[in-house]
């Protein structure tokens, strides 16, 4: 049993509380302010829940001063080098590495969920052809809650499976349906002899009038991709999927309110930030000019793809990912790719920058994967929505850990108030 506690005084009125801090397996202890506001009648003040612990969670943890990212206590870069995305997606849901028949039972059940009803595919039809992907994809999987109304009782075990399942498998679906719309091409319907990768590239860039072929490599980079975005603990959109989850909602309904708040380019939007960024930049020879903006405090530059909230050491799947940016570029002939070749101009000269070091302004996993999207032919507005397609995965394993709470409550922040005190409502007439 925990029996540290944190003495909090209140010097206006004398009063002592013993405040219990609780310990987790590994990572910082946290204080337990649950009688703050009975025992003291004051509230804690942490914008942005910098420094407050939202949950309890069993998922992934991260050590933001070490480079540390594990996956249910196992580190990304030996999944990423030895496992499957279909392996992680089933070790973040049910918590253990499966085994060769749970793995193969799980593949199934995903691949005979990819297909979307017919009804649902036609609501494409209803958006504008220049409408943004993220937009279509957050609504279409919020509309999926009226095609599956029979089997969402968030208090039945099974209900909860089957549409973990069926997300997972359907959101590739429906991201392909939205790049299809946004090119004007026949929708192409999602194929069981493919792995979960290969079926979405097919459906990406396969066209009626001719046989595709999967290049291999693109499809290993996809699934190394979708490892390292699967999860990262209590971030913005997954803290949104548990804030929305937690009235009770419909899981879909918290997993399209995941999707718009990844869309923001503070957050899911920053990989294709990076391309604007090279771009905007143009030649290695304007490296120095744009760094000294990136220092100038009056400047608008900011330098994209480096530093993280909260890695202080390099992002440990950025290392991952720069190896697989070098495969995949000399695979399909980009290897002369200027955006690439200005990217690691960029990387050397930043890490030799004593401004950069002393701020640890290390590249992240954003730094890379938009360069290779870009080489995958996927268009820049649909990185967004590659990025959801993985992090599908991480949303619905902490909606799952937390319905299964049974001391689930509604999340309800509270506020700093700093508007008018009471005062009495005056008639028109009489108002200055």
């Amino acid at each position: 049993m925990n029996t540290k506690t944190f003495e909090l005084s209140n010097p206006a009125t004398g009063v002592k509380t013993g405040l219990p801090v609780r310990s987790g397996t590994i990572g910082p202890d946290v204080i337990d302010i649950g009688s703050i506001t009975k025992d003291h009648g004051v509230f804690t003040f942490d914008p942005a829940f910098g420094v407050t612990a939202s949950c309890e969670s069993k998922i992934t943890y991260i050590d933001g001063d070490k480079g540390i990212l594990l996956y249910r206590g196992y580190p990304v870069e030996q999944l990423a080098a030895k496992s499957s995305f279909m392996e992680v997606a089933y070790l973040l849901l049910h918590g253990e590495l499966p085994n060769e028949s749970q793995l193969q039972g799980f593949v199934t059940s995903i691949s005979r969920h990819t297909m979307i009803n017919e009804s649902l595919l036609r609501f494409f039809n209803g958006f504008h052809h220049n409408a943004h992907p993220m937009a279509m994809v957050s609504a279409v999987v919020g509309s999926m809650s009226a095609f599956y109304h029979d089997s969402m009782d968030i208090n039945n075990p099974r209900h909860r499976e089957i549409f973990s399942h069926r997300i997972i498998a359907k959101i590739p679906t429906i991201a392909a349906a939205a790049h299809k719309h946004a090119q004007g091409q026949p929708f192409i319907y999602p194929r069981n002899d493919l792995d979960y990768c290969s079926n979405m590239l097919n459906m990406f860039f396969a066209v009626p009038c001719e046989p595709y072929r999967v290049d291999p490599v693109a499809a290993q980079a996809l699934d190394l991709l979708f490892i390292l975005h699967a999860d990262h603990e209590q971030n913005a959109s997954t803290s949104t999927v548990r804030l929305a989850g937690s009235t009770g909602a419909n899981p879909y309904s918290a997993i399209s309110a995941g999707v718009s708040a990844l869309w923001g380019p503070a957050h899911g939007g920053a990989n294709e930030a990076v391309l604007s960024m090279l771009e905007q930049i143009g030649s290695v020879d304007n490296i120095p000019k744009y760094l000294a903006m990136a220092k100038d405090k009056n400047s608008h530059f900011k330098l994209m793809g480096f530093g993280h909230r909260v890695y202080k050491n390099f992002d440990p799947r950025a290392k991952i990912i720069r190896e697989m940016c070098y495969k995949v570029l000399e695979k399909l002939g980009r290897a002369d790719n200027p955006l690439f070749e200005l990217a690691l101009r960029l990387e050397e000269i930043a890490l030799k920058d004593e401004y950069f070091v002393a701020r640890k302004l290390y590249p992240n996993v954003d730094f890379y994967s938009g360069i290779i999207y870009s080489a995958l032919n996927i268009p820049r507005s649909m990185f967004t929505v590659m990025f959801a397609i993985a992090r599908t995965v991480g949303w619905v394993s902490h909606w799952l850990e937390m319905i299964g709470d049974p001391s689930m409550r509604i999340g309800r922040p509270r506020q700093l108030y700093t508007g008018p005190t009471l005062r009495d409502y005056t008639a028109i007439d009489k108002r200055g």
